[in-house]
């Protein structure tokens, strides 16, 4: 394993009302093509998001996060997505959208360690 990886990642954010366009950080999605690495890490204790939209659904929040840790890993049950590489699955899953789960612009860097230190890192930092 290299002692330095690059990565790319997006942090996950549910924006419960898109005009006002607030947002609550809930995941974070890594991709490593050296390591041919990609996974991704929620915050399932999604209760906060009510101070934003008392009447958000969040049983309908954590199955768009399923979804997305569906395809992130491949799953069978996505279909078409999980035929896809990994590095096609990101680069879908952190496209530019105007729903409720959206993902930050992509960000790239240089970390010494594997991919779920990474994560790790990332998501103490960015989502805990």
């Amino acid at each position: 394993m290299p002692d330095q990886v690059s990565y790319d990642y997006a942090i996950i954010r549910v924006v419960p009302r898109v005009d006002r366009q607030e947002f609550v950080n809930v995941g974070i999605i890594v991709f490593s093509r050296e390591l041919n690495y990609l996974a991704v890490r929620f915050d399932l204790g999604l209760e906060r998001l009510k101070t934003f939209s008392p009447q958000l659904d969040l049983g309908e929040v954590r199955r768009h996060l399923t979804a997305i840790a569906d395809i992130c890993g491949g799953h069978p049950s996505v279909g078409y997505y999980s035929q896809l590489s990994k590095s096609e699955r990101f680069n879908w899953l952190v496209a530019p959208a105007s729903h409720m789960i959206q993902a930050s612009p992509v960000h790239s860097g240089i970390f010494p360690g594997d991919g779920d230190k990474v994560l790790d890192e990332l998501f103490a930092l960015l989502v805990a």
